[in-house]
């Protein structure tokens, strides 16, 4: 533990990482914040009705769109400052709040209720595939390890935090009977954040966290046309680099049944464990299993380097994903509460530890002018695998999400995953020769020595 918290007390003490790491927290806390106000409006408000298709609808709205545009966003996180694009994204997703905030005030929830929200959760992920991007200009490569535990898992620590924050306004200090008008002052502190995390941007360099100026500095309209083939570029680069390629993989595997889990967590929550007309009860038994999950988070980023240090990051992400399996069995296999809260809290841990191994692997293997694009394609993955599962669930789990048949799926859904991952490449032996990537060894670190860049 000492050492976890020595390694934690240096990146810290980098001031580029942390001016980064700030933006982030920011930025996530406000997606926890918003995300309470939307799951209790959408998932269990008294007048709506939570069925498995119901579910896998709502998070193909919310997740699908992204998963058609993040290409686009790839190539303009390859062109653009990426620090620039923190500051203005922040400022326009607060703008965007407000007008959520409106509309469920005023009961405007139709379809330019659905659009403002997908036009502001697709930014969302938009900003998180430039975070993942900027990580290896703000920390030297012998660190990358602990910064992708840090930086990603602290982001979902503070996404439950804003969960709880939001959850403690709605149902303490507004009341239990609230209901839409519940929903507006929370989304409107959502916004507060967002701006926030806006103007924390400020504190980096205007071109500390790349592209290097001039690599690919042409005209946005021209980098819209060349879309098809950077797209193809970038995965012609990922295929080239098998560690890489391996990883995104293992990782869309794992998050679809992770996806799997969340539905059915929702839906025994909503219609199994309490009357579903309780939705105060089942709202905060959700709460309660998220928080345990986000805890799990939390464990991940401290125990991952140390078990990073003494195996391989591939087979630490095997390890994790044969537990998942296996606690998923048992005791998920009683489907209780108590029970459910041991799985959200193991599958906590392993599905943060094994997205911890995969920033470091594509960090490790992805040259800098490929990077957004690829991490685009990781959010790409992330949230189309996440509908998949859903659109899965849809087809074969009750409206209770009382089903063993789902439950033996998820848990051999990750014993396959770890399997397939283990014997993919028996010596993985790309991911002990990584392809040179640039850090902030050698160069000017985010932020340094540049108040004068440090402007919008």
């Amino acid at each position: 533990m000492s050492r976890v918290c020595s390694d934690v007390w240096t990146l810290l003490h980098r001031p580029g990482f942390r001016r980064l790491f700030a933006v982030r927290i920011a930025g996530q806390l406000g997606d926890g914040v918003l995300q309470v106000a939307l799951v209790s409006f959408v998932f269990f408000s008294p007048e709506r009705q939570t069925t498995a298709p119901a579910a896998a609808a709502a998070f193909a709205v919310i997740l699908l769109p992204y998963s058609l545009v993040g290409p686009f966003a790839g190539v303009l996180l390859d062109r653009w400052q990426r620090r620039q694009v923190l500051l203005y994204v922040n400022l326009l997703r607060a703008g965007l709040t407000l007008v959520v905030a409106w509309q469920v005030m005023s009961d405007n929830v139709g379809l330019l209720f659905v659009a403002t929200v997908l036009l502001m959760l697709s930014l969302n992920r938009f900003i998180l595939a430039g975070l993942g991007a900027s990580v290896p200009r703000v920390v030297p490569r012998r660190e990358l390890v602990m910064a992708n535990s840090i930086a990603p898992t602290a982001g979902a620590v503070a996404v439950m935090t804003g969960v709880g924050v939001g959850y403690v306004t709605q149902r303490w200090l507004l009341g239990s009977e609230a209901e839409n008008s519940a929903e507006s002052p929370i989304v409107m502190v959502g916004a507060a954040v967002y701006l926030l995390a806006g103007l924390l941007a400020l504190r980096l360099g205007r071109r500390s966290l790349g592209p290097e100026p001039g690599a690919v500095q042409i005209a946005v309209g021209h980098a819209v046309r060349q879309v098809a083939s950077g797209m193809v570029s970038g995965a012609r680069h990922v295929v080239a680099r098998r560690p890489a390629f391996l990883g995104l993989a293992v990782m869309a595997s794992s998050r679809f049944f992770y996806g799997l889990t969340l539905v059915m967590a929702i839906l025994l929550a909503r219609n199994h464990f309490h009357h579903p007309d309780d939705v105060d009860a089942g709202l905060g038994t959700l709460a309660m299993l998220l928080g345990l999950s986000g805890a799990g988070f939390a464990l991940a980023a401290v125990i991952t380097p140390a078990a990073t240090r003494r195996m391989s990051k591939q087979t630490w992400a095997v390890t994790l994903l044969a537990a998942a399996g296996m606690i998923t069995l048992a005791p998920g296999v009683l489907l209780t509460v108590p029970a459910l809260a041991v799985v959200a809290t193991v599958l906590g841990v392993a599905a943060q530890g094994v997205k911890i191994v995969v920033d470091t692997v594509i960090h490790e293997n992805v040259d800098d002018e490929f990077r957004g694009r690829v991490f685009s394609f990781y959010d790409v993955a992330f949230n189309a695998t996440f509908v998949a599962a859903a659109g899965v669930a849809a087809l074969f789990m009750p409206a209770s999400g009382h089903s063993y048949i789902a439950l033996g799926v998820i848990a051999a859904g990750f014993g396959l995953t770890a399997a397939g991952y283990r014997f993919a490449d028996s010596g993985w032996a790309g991911a002990r020769s990584p392809a040179p990537v640039q850090t902030a060894d050698g160069m000017q670190r985010a932020g340094l020595d540049d108040d004068t860049s440090a402007r919008p």
